[in-house]
């Protein structure tokens, strides 16, 4: 082997331990200098158990939430968490394992958060540690139930009450807090619209659920079939008896001539409607609720006949919510020459 050959290997040698000692520097720089990242609002879940007598919560709640917490590391573990944190790719949502915890027996047990934290797979994972947290404590309820008949109840998506034609079995055993009185012993069937018009038909199979504390559903082991009513007539049956008459002239008698109805009380002393509240209110405020037309015929004869036009405001008639029960009463009226004088 040449001179010039050895020489060159102790040059690739030495710039390889330079290079080597740099990448050792860094990295013991990086690890030598911790940061801190700050973590806040992060929710604490306790999922459903499986026994179905026992009932884990945060005081009747499902979830807590930690106002902060910090994390300590290397400066580059802390800033790809950062990162992470950013855009969506590390999200802190913690689960609490009552049975791991050893909170298996019904009584009040303080969580210790911060060891709670320090014991997480995702925190280890990132190479990170919990250096403290705010609060350092929370209370878990392990509360044991016990078996009830509830009552079944109908409600819709907005929770509010349907009246059901047949709910079988009407009651369902299921396991409750040993405090609910009567009133709260009620389980929920939701039924959404579709579901509403298909359980007017035929019977649908439901499962009916109560609600322990916040967002905690259990439901039955027991479906009930629904069967709801008939849909009901929205419309209602109305008499209007405040009712004005308004006349709509021909050019030739407007100014003329004026109207004197006969049978007036029978046209507008009673009109018989079918309507929806809201349509009938609206329909009570218009200025005339019938109007009667004049036409120039009408002043060659001693009387005239004809019916009435009915001032239903037009989008309730549209939409199907107003209309006359009876039929219209014709009217009757006189046209009378108006005296040049009269109004002066």
């Amino acid at each position: 082997m040449s001179v010039i050959s050895v020489l060159k290997k102790i040059k690739y040698r030495k710039i390889a331990v330079v290079v080597f000692l740099t990448v050792l520097i860094w990295v013991w720089a990086d690890l030598a200098l911790d940061e801190t990242l700050s973590v806040t609002n992060t929710p604490i879940h306790v999922p459903k158990v499986g026994d179905p007598r026992v009932w884990v919560s945060f005081n009747k709640e499902s979830t807590v939430y930690i106002d902060s917490f910090t994390l300590k590391g290397p400066a580059s573990k802390i800033r790809n968490a950062r990162l992470g944190l950013n855009d969506g790719t590390i999200s802190f949502d913690f689960t609490l394992d009552a049975e791991q915890e050893g909170m298996v027996r019904p009584n009040i047990y303080p969580l210790d958060v911060l060891a709670f934290l320090r014991e997480n797979y995702m925190i280890q994972r990132l190479g990170l540690t919990v250096e403290s947290c705010e609060p350092e404590t929370f209370n878990v309820y392990v509360e044991e139930l016990v078996q009830k008949p509830l009552t079944v109840q109908c409600v819709d998506d907005s929770g509010l009450t349907l009246t059901a034609q047949s709910i079988v079995p009407s009651q369902v055993e299921m396991y409750v807090p040993s405090d609910w009185g009567r009133e709260r012993l009620v389980a929920r069937v939701v039924l959404g619209e579709s579901e509403v018009e298909e359980a007017r038909k035929s019977e649908i199979e439901k499962t009916p659920f109560i609600e322990l504390g916040t967002d905690q559903i259990r439901q039955s082991l027991t479906n009930v079939k629904v069967k709801m009513p008939p849909e009901e007539d929205p419309l209602r049956d109305f008499k209007i008896t405040n009712a004005k008459i308004g006349f709509c002239y021909s050019t030739n008698t407007q100014g003329k001539y004026r109207a004197e109805v006969s049978n007036l009380n029978e046209v507008i002393g009673s009109i018989p409607i079918k309507a929806t509240l809201e349509a009938k209110q609206v329909y009570e405020n218009m200025r005339y609720h019938v109007i009667l037309e004049i036409d120039d015929e009408d002043v060659k004869v001693p009387e005239s006949r004809r019916e009435v036009k009915y001032n239903f405001p037009e989008k309730y008639v549209r939409e199907g919510k107003i209309e006359l029960v009876e039929p219209p009463v014709p009217a009757r009226f006189t046209l009378i020459p108006v005296d040049s004088t009269e109004g002066n």
